[in-house]
């Protein structure tokens, strides 16, 4: 495990973090400053056909040791969350946690709570690592991409081992929902492929949200306020006022769990002249977008009444689509992860994500594409923290899972 910790430290130290308002792809050098090492890395280890494409998409093959088999893919996500910063992360390791509370070094003000952390308890005894609580760690998706290369390098030192041919692959943006914009399918030619994407250990991941993203613009009109009376529209206050009529007691991530979707406004910007609203929508049932979208017009439509002098534009921008809906192509792509995870002693635990990962596109775009959990916690805030064991056990399952796949024609 000592390796696999040393690669996650060393992964997370380097500056990822995506960037949502640019049309640069990747959207931040730092995620080809690590595409950079990690092909290095994989050159080194003697995979086929490494490279970093203009894309700052990073690909290489392991090559089989039988003959026949199909071919199949690791995914992880090179970049972080922009919701908060990920510069100078510090990693912090406990050794054998004692399963209390985790109080942050940098800002002690942040607390890990076992109260409010699903299955922090059981980690007791277990390697955890944070940040010191003034980044985020990058848990997300750094664990994956270790687990992936500690994988990597144990199948490349043992011949013995029977498999097919395995496509490691490493993607941009996937946190500003841009992670497969630029990945050529064709290129990879895999039957199905496997995200290193997901929380604890033993979870399969065979279903996400439905995903689209509306920008509100709101136009008003701007005049010295000292003569404002009768001609100014402040478009900040008609935001405000969209807000507060959007529903709150239902239909927001505040209020709703298990199956049921959401719309959530994240970011407002803008000043009287102009202010844009970004919002989520999201669904486990497809059609039931095309309803969320009609709430924010017809919020739209109650402003504008009172209001007939602005102009307020919905725009709707498809993400993801639940990959449930696609995995159906390859069915073994989720019953021999089962199988794998049964087979290293783990409990399989079939998860349903409030959320979307790169398999959700991939899936959609014809490469069947479940996700698998890595051992990571809490992401996209500075109490994110990793489990060593679990993404030890992840390591283990993505060998086990080779193997079942070097059995299959």
């Amino acid at each position: 495990m000592e390796k696999l910790l040393d690669r996650f430290c060393r992964y997370v130290k380097v500056e990822t973090t995506s960037v949502e308002e640019t049309d640069k792809y990747p959207s931040s050098d730092g995620q080809r400053e690590l595409g950079k090492m990690l092909a290095g890395e994989l050159t080194d280890l003697k995979l086929d056909n490494v490279g970093v494409d203009e894309y700052g998409i990073v690909m290489g093959t392991i090559p089989a040791t039988v003959d026949g088999a199909p071919t199949i893919a690791w995914l992880s996500h090179m970049d972080t969350s922009p919701e908060f910063t990920a510069k100078e992360v510090k990693p912090q390791i406990i050794k054998n946690y004692d399963g209390k509370d985790i109080v942050l070094p940098g800002d002690e003000s942040r607390v890990i709570l076992t109260s409010e952390t699903k299955g922090m308890a059981e980690l007791k005894g277990k390697t955890l690592i944070t940040a010191d609580g003034t980044t985020l760690l990058g848990a997300d998706d750094k664990a994956g991409i270790a687990v992936i290369m500690r994988a990597t390098e144990h199948l490349m030192a043992d011949p013995d081992i029977k498999h097919g041919p395995i496509r490691v692959v490493f993607t941009c943006d996937e946190e500003v929902g841009r992670g497969c914009d630029k990945v050529d399918i064709k290129k990879i030619d895999a039957t199905c492929a496997y995200t290193l994407d997901g929380e604890a250990e033993g979870g399969l991941e065979n279903e996400t949200f439905s995903a689209d993203l509306a920008t509100v613009t709101i136009t008003g009109k701007n005049i010295h306020p000292g003569f404002a009376k009768g001609v100014m529209i402040n478009a900040i206050r008609l935001a405000g006022l969209f807000l507060t009529r959007m529903p709150w007691q239902r239909l927001s991530p505040e209020t709703e769990s298990d199956r049921n979707g959401f719309l959530h406004p994240y970011v407002i910007e803008g000043g009287v002249p102009e202010a844009k609203i970004r919002i989520l929508l999201r669904s486990f049932v497809t059609d039931e977008l095309a309803d969320q979208a009609k709430v924010l017009k017809t919020v739209a439509a109650s402003v504008l009444a009172e209001h007939p002098g602005a102009k307020i534009d919905v725009n709707v921008k498809k993400q993801y689509r639940n990959m449930i809906e696609h995995l159906t192509r390859e069915p073994r792509a989720v019953d021999l992860a089962g199988k794998a995870i049964r087979n290293v002693g783990l409990e399989l635990n079939f998860q349903s994500i409030r959320g979307g990962t790169d398999g959700s596109r991939l899936s959609e775009m014809g490469l069947p594409t479940p996700n698998l959990s890595v051992g990571m916690h809490n992401f996209h805030s500075p109490l994110e923290f990793a489990c060593l064991e679990q993404m030890e056990s992840a390591v283990k399952v993505l060998i086990e899972l080779a193997q079942l796949w070097g059995k299959e024609k």
